[in-house]
């Protein structure tokens, strides 16, 4: 393939004209992730919540650009049948950071993760993701360096993510502790601690919050036009309904983490394999959860990202 010589990435980035229209007219927009499509929820679950997503963004008077990749593209703004083909083929790979040019350059199908949404989303311009929760460092990283790759991209981003905190399954001290270090804000949004993705609480406060979009548009402005790098996130609990005992869920995720040291799960196996165990032992709730803060997370952002296309231009 030649690449063009006006802009190579036109070789390779797809913007849907809707999502391309919207960003050239200062409108808000609101990239969201694809993994969640192809691995991280069950089928029917997985699509019904992808549009639920892309439903909660419109209503807030946003466009919604759902990123993956297909047919050797980097899709920002997914459609319809791409949904679908992500649902339920089963073909689409991790698609962080590292696979990108791998999983472009082979023609495969590739489903974005936080951090791999993330580089969409700068290329395209986008100014506010939503996501579930973001990576972070795993428990027992002493013995294996096991370390999402969101925390390297997180401080490259220049986004607001908007999301539940980190998954319960990580080690949440010393993912705060690394996000601290490379200088990426942690600011609750209306709350002054940090949410354990189906829990609301955690037992670890946060120093900084923001209460309303307005003001985490006014934290993102600033933080462009200083010329700071790196995202900001804005941790939104999970709706009060639907959250799980924080004790509660520590306890399953204990037991979800003894079952997997006996079987021998490890790597990318360990993550999947932990929140299967955690909704068996919860009966569905943590899956109710997930989906009800999925697209809390998506309605909060859309609201940011509008609050924010009135100061930026």
């Amino acid at each position: 393939m030649r690449a063009s010589r006006e802009d190579p990435r036109r070789d390779y980035l797809d913007i849907a004209p809707e999502v391309r229209e919207a960003i050239r007219a200062g409108h808000p927009v609101v990239a969201l992730e694809s993994s969640v499509i192809a691995a991280g929820l069950p089928a029917p679950h997985n699509i019904e919540a992808a549009r639920a997503c892309e439903a909660a963004v419109r209503a807030e008077g946003a466009v919604p650009a759902t990123i993956a990749i297909l047919d050797g593209k980097l899709r920002v703004g997914v459609d319809a049948a791409g949904l679908a083909r992500l649902a339920t083929s089963g073909a689409a790979e991790k698609a962080s950071r590292r696979d990108l040019a791998f999983l472009i350059g082979t023609g495969r199908d590739g489903a974005s993760t936080v951090a791999g949404t993330l580089v969409a989303a700068r290329l395209a311009g986008i100014d506010v993701f939503a996501t579930g929760g973001i990576g972070g460092v795993h428990r027992g990283w002493q013995d294996t360096l096991d370390v999402s790759a969101d925390l390297e991209e997180l401080p490259r981003a220049n986004a607001a993510v908007v999301c539940s905190g980190a998954k319960s399954i990580l080690d949440l001290p010393a993912t705060l502790e690394v996000l601290e270090t490379r200088g990426v804000p942690v600011i609750g949004f209306g709350t002054s601690e940090f949410p354990a993705f189906y829990a609301r609480t955690s037992g670890l406060a946060l120093t900084q919050r923001v209460d309303l979009p307005e003001d985490a548009a006014l934290v993102l402005l600033a933080q462009r036009r200083l010329g700071l790098d790196g995202a900001v996130i804005f941790a939104n609990p999970c709706p009060a309904s639907v959250a799980i005992d924080a004790g509660t869920l520590d306890g399953h995720v204990r037991r979800a983490l003894a079952d997997a040291a006996a079987q021998g799960v490890r790597g990318k196996d360990v993550t999947p394999f932990l929140l299967a165990r955690i909704a068996e032992a919860t009966g569905g709730a943590s899956l109710k959860a997930n989906l009800a803060l999925l697209e809390n997370n998506a309605r909060t952002a859309a609201r940011i990202a509008r609050a924010f296309a009135t100061h930026r231009f």
